[in-house]
């Protein structure tokens, strides 16, 4: 009798932690997972759209361009897992000692603590227009246009060219 009364002194607290503390690790273990996917998702997008906006700019930063519009529509989904993201990008002298100016493109997952920021190098003649990248927008596009003086402007636009 004593030893039946051991056993369960000893297995009553085991159980109550598998019950309790097994379905809070796994719970806990599965949001790292699921944020850790969406990050990268998010990530990913990140990276087409800063290679979109550093090849536009490349684009019309040719001396044979004088004036031209362009816009796109990146090949980006709407959402990821079923959040829609926002992005803006900030402008800066590059602290190098270079003419080349640093873009900062933040995007921002809906509903969540997720964010990520890539940073583009651009010429001495890039600005940025201040505007936000919705992405279940259906007309969100990236513009750029080159001025005759060579300032080319940059922007999230919602009216694409031709559109």
């Amino acid at each position: 009798m004593a030893h039946v009364a051991i056993e369960n002194v000893i297995m009553l607290p085991l159980l109550v932690l598998q019950v309790i503390l097994f379905p809070m690790v796994a719970s806990w273990l599965m949001n790292i997972w699921v944020d850790s996917r969406r990050t990268l998702a998010l990530e990913e997008v990140a990276n087409n759209i800063g290679s979109t906006i550093q090849q536009m700019y490349s684009t019309l930063d040719h001396a044979t361009i004088k004036s031209m519009q362009l816009s796109h529509k990146p090949d980006v989904p709407k959402y990821i897992e079923g959040s829609f993201y926002v992005g803006n990008a900030t402008i800066k002298q590059s602290s190098s000692g270079s003419q080349a100016k640093i873009l900062e493109l933040t995007l921002t997952l809906s509903g969540t603590k997720i964010a990520v920021k890539r940073t583009i190098v651009l010429g001495p003649n890039a600005e940025w227009i201040y505007s936000l990248f919705i992405s279940n927008s259906d007309d969100t596009c990236i513009y750029a246009e080159k001025y005759e003086d060579g300032t080319i402007r940059l922007s999230f636009s919602h009216t694409p060219l031709g559109g």
